[in-house]
């Protein structure tokens, strides 16, 4: 059985879109519920000092050090990656959703959606006018 259906009607469209939606909350749930049950595990019994503000380090704060950490079984790397999953699972079904659309040769909605992707992908690397 596959997991999205072969058909591009508007209503196949829409079960696709939110078979894809609800799995990637799903895979980002499990990934930042492993990396709170690992954080707690390692650090649940320390208090934090919250008189002084501590910043993520550098290597939560880009992609390629999220992921190295992840990879790692850091806690909070797991826990940043499931929330990049979250932050990606819209993306994703606006790039899907394009795909549709050119696929039922449907050109007015393919620009449209791709006006929103690009100023989605335009917005998430920090654009700024």
């Amino acid at each position: 059985m596959s997991l999205f259906r072969r058909e591009w009607t508007e209503e196949g469209l829409d079960e696709n879109l939110g078979t894809l939606l609800r799995t990637g909350v799903l895979i980002s749930a499990v990934v930042v519920l492993g990396g709170g049950i690992l954080y707690l595990i390692h650090s649940g019994s320390v208090l934090p000092d919250y008189r002084v503000f501590h910043g993520e380090p550098a290597d939560l704060r880009s992609v390629p050090g999220i992921l190295k950490d992840a990879l790692s079984l850091r806690p909070a790397g797991l826990i940043q990656l499931g929330l990049l999953l979250l932050i990606a699972t819209p993306v994703t079904r606006v790039a899907f959703s394009v795909l549709a659309f050119a696929q039922q040769r449907d050109q007015t909605y393919v620009i449209v959606t791709l006006i929103v992707f690009t100023l989605l992908i335009y917005s998430l690397v920090g654009g700024g006018l």
